[in-house]
């Protein structure tokens, strides 16, 4: 038994939203009890106890779009890359660092997002990887770390067309190979999506391989509007545009997320209502890509279930979600917008996605819901309570924040301490392999 107590406890349960000097109660991999700290402490004498030391108690975080492959791309600059259009940066910056990408840097790039993400609070993480250099057995080697480190985790591998028939073979075979195989797992820690980079790259043929492979064993996690690019190639040769598109395809549902739907259109929005299919948005990369606003708030309205990721080079997913809201108030010319929305991303709509893929309930705390917590560290110098948390979290905090990170019951970070990993001898590790790869693009590392 395992008791977290000694804070401000905010479980995202109706039932009971917030304790002052409350605590969580641990069976396994599985959350049993709510209450008071003296109470659960009376309650199990010889329990293991964790002191939030004032801090706040909460659900772990949930980064619904992620990509591994950016993992050893911090500070990057390549020579001769200075792109002026989305596509610039997709082949001048990412295409080019997956085409080096093989097993071993791919396990560098896994190690360095998973140590980050527990880092941040980030327990959860649904991940789009690349690396056309090696392809056969990536998800397997990312599998292998996220279970090494015990993240909760979900993989796909992203189909593109873009370096030719054989390597759209083996990413096709990679997303059915791996599906199946996690299937049999039959674990919430790790779980799969069937990958699609965009539609640009992928055609009408290679969509009904990805559907025949994947034979309705999971949904897809596809880019889609990101650019308008996407949406001129969409309306030029197949005279529909993106969302229609994949309609069209049989790509659809209620397992199908679509990341970033920056550039769609009402009608499009009505698809994916009918249809049920998510949508993921990552406001931070789209205001680094300069590819624009996602009519999130139109979307919301709707009623599409919309997510929140931080996409590449950052696993702090409250640092999107503090992006969220003056880029979209920005977009509309209105400082009264946003607030709820961001927030109903991030801690309800992530969960809710989620859910579709993981027994246990993620995103709250509560009696059988997953056992994944965290502990920030946060002094208020005004009123905290549970309707003006979410102003806090925007305003005050940030996955530095995290003290201590605990998933599926295991305590990973404690304390600002890793408890079961060398993170500094995986570091020194991660940095000599990151110096190779920068080496083979051409970058000083010094």
């Amino acid at each position: 038994m395992l008791l977290v107590g000694n804070g401000f406890l905010f479980t995202r349960w109706s039932h009971l939203p917030m304790l002052a000097d409350g605590a969580v109660a641990i069976d396994g991999e599985s959350i049993t009890e709510i209450a008071n700290t003296a109470a659960l402490k009376a309650k199990y004498p010889g329990a293991s106890f964790i002191d939030a030391k004032g801090g706040l108690i909460m659900p772990g975080l949930i980064n619904a779009h992620t990509h591994i492959y950016s993992g050893l791309a911090r500070g990057l600059a390549i020579p001769g890359n200075n792109p002026t259009n989305f596509l610039e940066v997709l082949e001048g910056t990412w295409w080019n660092i997956d085409r080096h990408l093989s097993l071993e840097l791919t396990r560098s790039c896994a190690y360095a997002t998973v140590l980050e993400c527990i880092r941040n609070g980030v327990t959860t993480i649904f991940d789009h990887h690349a690396s056309f250099a090696e392809i056969p057995g990536s998800l397997f080697a990312i599998a292998e770390v996220c279970k090494e480190l015990g993240i909760r985790t979900n993989l796909c591998y992203e189909v593109s067309e873009r370096d030719g028939a054989e390597k759209c073979h083996e990413a096709i075979a990679e997303n059915a190979d791996f599906a199946r195989w996690a299937v049999s797992q039959h674990s919430d820690m790790i779980t799969a999506m069937f990958g699609g980079h965009a539609l640009f790259t992928i055609s009408d043929k290679t969509f009904e391989k990805m559907v025949a492979a994947n034979d309705g064993l999971t949904g897809f996690h596809i880019h889609v509007a990101e650019g308008m690019n996407d949406v001129y190639d969409s309306l030029r040769r197949y005279g529909c545009r993106p969302v229609e598109r994949l309609l069209y395809n049989g790509i659809l549902g209620e397992k199908t997320m679509l990341g970033h739907c920056i550039h769609i259109s009402p009608a499009e929005m009505e698809i994916l209502i009918e249809t049920g299919t998510m949508t993921v948005n990552c406001p931070a990369s789209n205001m680094n890509n300069a590819v624009g606003c996602s009519p999130v708030l139109q979307m919301q309205e709707k009623g599409v279930l919309t997510c929140m990721g931080t996409d590449a080079y950052t696993h702090d997913v409250l640092d999107s979600l503090k992006t969220f809201l003056p880029i979209q108030r920005h977009h509309a010319a209105l400082p009264n917008v946003a607030w709820n929305e961001g927030c109903t991303m991030l801690f309800d709509n992530n969960a809710r996605m989620a859910a579709k893929y993981i027994k246990k309930p993620l995103g709250i705390l509560r009696p059988g819901a997953a056992a994944d917590v965290i502990i920030i560290d946060y002094e208020p110098f005004t009123p905290l309570h549970a309707q003006n948390l979410n102003a806090h979290m925007i305003f005050g905090m940030n996955g530095s924040n995290c003290r201590t990170t605990i998933v599926n019951g295991q305590v990973l970070y404690r304390d600002y301490e890793f408890t079961q990993i060398d993170a500094h001898g995986l570091r020194a590790k991660i940095l000599e392999q990151s110096k190779g790869l920068w080496y083979d693009l051409g970058c000083h590392t010094d």
